[in-house]
Order: structure tokens, then C-alpha cells, then sequence
């Protein structure tokens, strides 16, 4: 576990390799990432894979064997490898072990980078399956912000009146939704918003947010164009963080679940192949 750090005149970062995980965003040397609370919340920016959400009784099958996984999967809590450092970018990889072929029956190469640009910080995604075999997969990411107050703080987004929202069930898709209106494209944060678990959002609606406080000039935008969906959750009864979370792959739902390469969501890689996508976090004042 080592903390390795870029910065430019206005952006400076910190990636714990424990996870890959963005554990420092900071603007003019002012922190915009939440701070890991073992009492509330005790992540930053955790990766999501191979698996985003919860599977339906955390487990999956594959080739007639049953592998259990828990939510969001174990790369946020495993040893990434440094693989390259520049100025403004750190590179990271996590290759299958014996340890994940236990519970994870694939071969995979997943690199994580995270490139400074300007006001801009771009994280990138490749996996690449080196087996003969398919490599089926979901990834996202889950990165926490912090607020002073939820209160004083809302969402913007793109010529919006209202998004359609998946209702959930214990962490799984319940096969209900509801609308959640905006007004002029904006989204009130709240403690009661999250009352009943995180927002969730299919079918490429959010591929731009912006986060915005009354008590704060400061906008972080997150882009993620193409990213067919997407989460935002906070912790029930704390006003401190709100997370935004781009996703390739999503829960279970409550009536279906089992095998992996029927999953909604799921992606596949043939062998000898790659795939790769980014998002960007872009702050300004």
C-alpha cells in the first residue's frame, strides 16, 4: 500500500495503490475528495469490479459452478502494481491471481490511469482478456465528494425536466421506477433523498453532472458520455459526501440473477482482446 501523487498549478492528486483509488483531489490546494470516516463512510473512490451493485444472493454461475462475490467486487480491495509515471499521469494494474480465479473464474489484465489535464483529471479503464476463453465483466467507479452541507448543495444537469429512476430492494433492482423531477435541470440534494438507497439511472440519461454548492463558487463536473448508467448515493442520514458513480454494468435485480454472461449490463471481451473507456472530473471555479 503506497500513496503515489501528481499535480499541476491548480490540481493535485493522490491514488493509493490499495484499490487504485483516488484518496486526493484537491483545487488550489483545497480538498474536494471525501475523507475516509470509519463511523460514516470509510471509502474515497473505490473501483467497481468485475461486478457493479449487488448479485442476487452474492453469487453468479459460470459453466455450471456456482462463485460467490460480494458487492461491487474485490478490486478496491486488492494490491495494484504502478506501471507508469509521468508528470501528469499514474498508471495501475491488477492481474487475475490464484486468489481471484477462486472466486472469479477469468484471466484479465485491469489498468486504471489518471491523467491530469489543466483543470481536468481523465481516468481510463482497460481491461484485456490474455486467455482463450471470454472475459466477462461490469466496471464503474465511486468516487465521493465532499459537501458541507447537503442542503446547500445540488446537482445540474443537460436540458433535463425530469429522469427516470430505478426503484431498489435490499440492493437490487426491484423491476419498478418512478421520475425524479428537475427544475431548470437542477436536483436538490437532501438527506431524505437517499432514504431508501442510492439513485440509479439506466439507458445513457446522466452523461454530464455538475456538483454545486450555494456557500461555494467551485463546480466539479463529471463526464461520462456513452456510459449506458449511472448511480449517485449518500450514506443515509449524513449530509457530509454525495457520490457520483459512472457505470458499464449494474445490480441484479430481484427476480432475476445466475448466470454471468446473461447479466444485464454485463460486457465481454473476446480473447486476445481489450476494452477500454474513460471519464473526466473537470473543476472550476
Amino acid at each position: 500500500m503506497t500513496h503515489h501523487s501528481i499535480s499541476n498549478k491548480r490540481i493535485s492528486i493522490t491514488i493509493n495503490s490499495f484499490g487504485a483509488e483516488l484518496v486526493s483531489l484537491k483545487y488550489d490546494c483545497v480538498e474536494l475528495l471525501w475523507q475516509s470516516d470509519k463511523k460514516i463512510w470509510p471509502r474515497y473512490a473505490p473501483v467497481l469490479f468485475p461486478v457493479v451493485g449487488k448479485l442476487k444472493e452474492n453469487l453468479f454461475r459460470y459453466n455450471n459452478t456456482e462463485y460467490r462475490l460480494g458487492q461491487h467486487g474485490f478490486a478496491r480491495d486488492m494490491e495494484f502494481a504502478l506501471i507508469r509515471k509521468t508528470e501528469n499521469l499514474l498508471e495501475f494494474e491488477l492481474t487475475a491471481s490464484e486468489e481471484t480465479l477462486k472466486f472469479y473464474p477469468f484471466h484479465f489484465s485491469l489498468r486504471i490511469s489518471y491523467e491530469l489535464e489543466n483543470q481536468r483529471v481523465k481516468v481510463s479503464y482497460r481491461v484485456f482478456n490474455p486467455d482463450k476463453s471470454d472475459l466477462f465483466f461490469s466496471i464503474g467507479a465511486h468516487p465521493g465528494f465532499k459537501c458541507l452541507n447537503l442542503m446547500d448543495s445540488y446537482l445540474e444537469f443537460d436540458k433535463k425536466a425530469e429522469l427516470v429512476c430505478e426503484k431498489l430492494s435490499a440492493g437490487l433492482l426491484s423491476g419498478e421506477t418512478y421520475k425524479l423531477k428537475l427544475e431548470d435541470g437542477r436536483l436538490q440534494l437532501s438527506t431524505q433523498l437517499f432514504n431508501n438507497d442510492a439513485l440509479v439511472f439506466k439507458n445513457k440519461q446522466v452523461e454530464k453532472v455538475r456538483l454545486c454548492s450555494s456557500k461555494s463558487n467551485t463546480k466539479i463536473t463529471l463526464g461520462c458520455k456513452d456510459w449506458p448508467y449511472f448511480g449517485i448515493w449518500a450514506k443515509k442520514d449524513s449530509d457530509h459526501f454525495v457520490c457520483l458513480e459512472p457505470w458499464f454494468g449494474i445490480a441484479d435485480s430481484v427476480n432475476v440473477g445466475g448466470e454471468i454472461n446473461k447479466k444485464e449490463g454485463i460486457l465481454c471481451v473476446k480473447p486476445y482482446s481489450f476494452w477500454e473507456n474513460s471519464f473526466s472530473l473537470e473543476i472550476k471555479p
